[in-house]
């Protein structure tokens, strides 16, 4: 059993009490960010006076060969280690010697597995920031092919009023818009470095902590060094980020499988997209959505997890916040998994706009135009929703839309109503006619997708 701590102690740890407290298992995910520490630390070191060149030079060259065998496969993280550190290191004393114990001078594995945290998480903001914008740029192209692609918007699930594909895809790539915002705030918050903070009350040796930070990237180290071994808010917000993702992924498939069922037939997802069942043959189900459904929870339970962990802790550093890494790396994993598929989903779907136009016409969405026809006609508004209450109602009866009802038929719920009407409650007219940013008018869209389209180039 590798340990770094065993001077102490007089007889080894009982084997289920070892077992119970490394985390070799899931923090060896932290490999490369651990490695890249080491290097930023060991130049450190040397720049200040703590070691020799000689010393950095060997130390660099372990970790590098370190860092090769491992990606090769030469080398295996096993369970023989407590966690990535003491494999890490114990590997470098291995391969060069007395320089290797001389690398974890003025840290702790407190501030040590805090930085390998930030590193990974601030990687991972970037990968998944550039999913989203693969998903934004999809949902744009779709957006600008379907401009007059009728269909009803909802309300309570119930039809409600015109809009067209175009305007629905619109809300959700304002929604993951805001997703990327989120993903650059967290990585501005958190991008301080907590290397030199010790196990919490900082070192007496002379580091300089403003070198090691601008080496990683950092803006600058972090400025208290009890929080720089505690904070896991990053952490937090990034799993708040996640799962605010998630939440419009699942509202997204939640549409598509609705669309999806033979009810509606609004859309047709591609075989490579969907599964079949074991015993009905003519089954084509939308697997892909409901698992990104699904795993929504799983994302949330990562979230509501570390919360609770966090919660109670006094300052500084708990065993506690070793609990940190399982469920945050299996969030990511997830939701950038969902990311993809998704996208690859919207990529190759078909939508039926005849099925959603006439859709659109049956349910009655052009309803309230009629009344401003009729409110235009000099009709108070009032009196103009009842009529047009009756007029559906008739509609209902002979099974027809306004649009197909004769101008007698309309005349006898209202001599008001003339040949006009017909071009006044067109879908085409219906949607042209909301022409405020923000509105579903061809006009007013086409203004969106121009700003969509510099935000994406920026």
């Amino acid at each position: 059993m590798a340990q770094l701590w065993g001077g102490r102690f007089t007889k080894e740890t009982d084997k289920l009490v070892y077992q119970f407290n490394a985390s070799i298992e899931f923090d060896k995910t932290l490999f490369y960010q651990d490695i890249e520490g080491s290097l930023a630390h060991s130049a450190m070191l040397c720049k200040q006076g703590i070691i020799t060149d000689t010393d950095k030079e060997a130390i660099e060259k372990g970790l590098k060969s370190i860092l090769k065998d491992v990606s090769s496969g030469e080398l295996q993280i096993t369970d023989e280690y407590e966690d990535i550190h003491s494999f890490v290191e114990a590997n470098l004393i291995k391969r060069i010697g007395e320089p290797g114990k001389k690398l974890h001078t003025g840290r702790s594995r407190n501030d040590q597995v805090a930085l390998d945290m930030r590193l990974f998480v601030r990687k991972e903001v970037l990968l998944l920031d550039g999913l989203i914008k693969d998903l934004l740029e999809t949902l744009l192209n779709l957006m600008e092919e379907h401009l007059e692609t009728y269909m009803p918007g909802f309300t309570h699930l119930q039809k409600a009023q015109p809009v067209t594909l175009s305007h629905h895809l619109g809300a959700y790539f304002e929604m993951f818009k805001r997703d990327r915002l989120r993903l650059r705030d967290i990585y501005k918050r958190m991008n301080y470095c907590p290397l030199g903070s010790g196990a919490l009350a900082g070192t007496t040796y002379p580091l300089d902590r403003e070198y090691t930070a601008n080496k990683m990237g950092f803006i600058a180290p972090t400025l208290n060094s009890m929080d720089g071994v505690s904070d896991r808010d990053y952490v937090i917000e990034f799993l708040s980020a996640l799962s605010t993702i998630m939440m419009h992924l699942s509202r997204f498939s939640e549409e598509i499988i609705i669309w999806n069922s033979n009810e509606y037939s609004f859309v047709e997802l591609d075989d490579a997209f969907s599964t079949g069942s074991s015993i009905m043959p003519q089954k084509k189900n939308p697997d892909i959505a409901e698992l990104v459904r699904g795993k929504t929870g799983r994302v949330y339970g990562s979230l509501f997890s570390l919360l609770t962990i966090m919660k109670g802790l006094p300052l500084a550093y708990n065993k506690d916040m070793q609990e940190d890494k399982e469920g945050t790396f299996d969030a990511i994993a997830t939701t950038k998994d969902c990311v993809l598929l998704f996208t690859g989903m919207l990529q190759t779907i078909k939508f039926n706009k005849q099925v959603m136009e006439k859709s659109a016409m049956m349910g009655f969405t052009n309803a309230t135009d009629a009344a401003d026809y009729l409110v235009n006609k000099g009709m108070a508004f009032r009196d103009a929703h009842s009529v047009i209450g009756q007029l559906v109602l008739t509609c209902i009866e002979k099974q027809k839309s306004i649009e197909e009802l004769t101008l007698s038929e309309l005349k006898e719920i209202s001599v008001v109503f003339e040949e006009d009407i017909y071009q006044a409650v067109s879908l085409k007219t219906c949607v042209e006619r909301r022409t405020t940013i923000g509105a579903p008018g061809k006009e007013a869209m086409e203004m969106v997708i121009r700003m969509h389209k510099e935000y994406l180039a920026d």
